[in-house]
């Protein structure tokens, strides 16, 4: 683990924290052990707090509304899965012998959610603002480019605010199937507008289904 220790740029008082964030679930059921998925919970909610807290002081002047899209952005799958990449994160995660077959290596669902996972054990291990000085690092660049309207495209939030524009009425996502053992599911969404369906989108978790349907749907009314 001390190459992984180095290449993250965090040096562990408690090693098994780390293990068990690179642990993917997959792994965990062969190796009958504990997987990363309570670390990444953990995660979700330490990297919101960082994120809105940097955001909120960095832009003194910026409504309510702006600085929830930018948050929004800034933690979904595909920001933190680029993050990620900076310190070669997908390398280290233990996978499954049928995951790693499937690709689930560069999976961005599993990368973005491990990244969540190392986020809270630098947070159990070294407290909220070591966990800060770290993520902010790595997202710096992302955060700036969010801030410039660079950022990644939230497709939900896109479509709302075209039909709100054409004085269309209230989007709703309902989950049509889930299949797929527990550690590689797919997830097809359907996407309503004053409850008619409209689109359909697959992912390997739920936001990213719905996204994809929300992408759809922004195609066929020509945004």
């Amino acid at each position: 683990m001390k190459n992984v220790q180095e290449k993250i740029g965090y040096t562990f008082k408690n090693i098994n924290l780390l293990e068990t964030a690179l642990t993917h679930s997959s792994y965990a059921n062969e190796a009958k052990r504990e997987s990363n998925e309570r670390l990444e919970f953990l995660g979700d909610s330490v990297l919101s707090v960082i994120i809105s807290d940097y955001i909120f002081r960095r832009l003194p002047n910026v409504a309510e509304g702006w600085l929830s899209k930018y948050r929004a952005t800034l933690v979904c799958e595909q920001s933190l899965y680029e993050a990620s990449k900076k310190i070669s994160l997908s390398k280290f995660i233990l996978l499954g012998k049928g995951e790693e077959m499937t690709g689930g290596r560069e999976r961005p669902s599993i990368v973005s959610d491990a990244f969540e996972a190392v986020l809270a054990a630098i947070y159990l291990d070294g407290g909220m603002e070591t966990a800060r000085k770290w993520v902010i690092n790595l997202m710096r660049d992302s955060i700036d480019d969010v801030i410039m309207g660079h950022g990644y495209a939230d497709y939900k939030t896109m479509l709302q605010e075209a039909l709100q524009k054409g004085n269309k009425g209230k989007v709703t996502y309902r989950t049509i199937s889930e299949t797929g053992q527990d550690h590689n599911k797919t997830f097809e969404v359907e996407v309503l507008v004053d409850d008619v369906p409209q689109n359909r989108g697959k992912g390997h978790n739920k936001k990213e289904a719905e996204q994809n349907a929300a992408h759809t749907a922004l195609k066929n009314i020509g945004k």
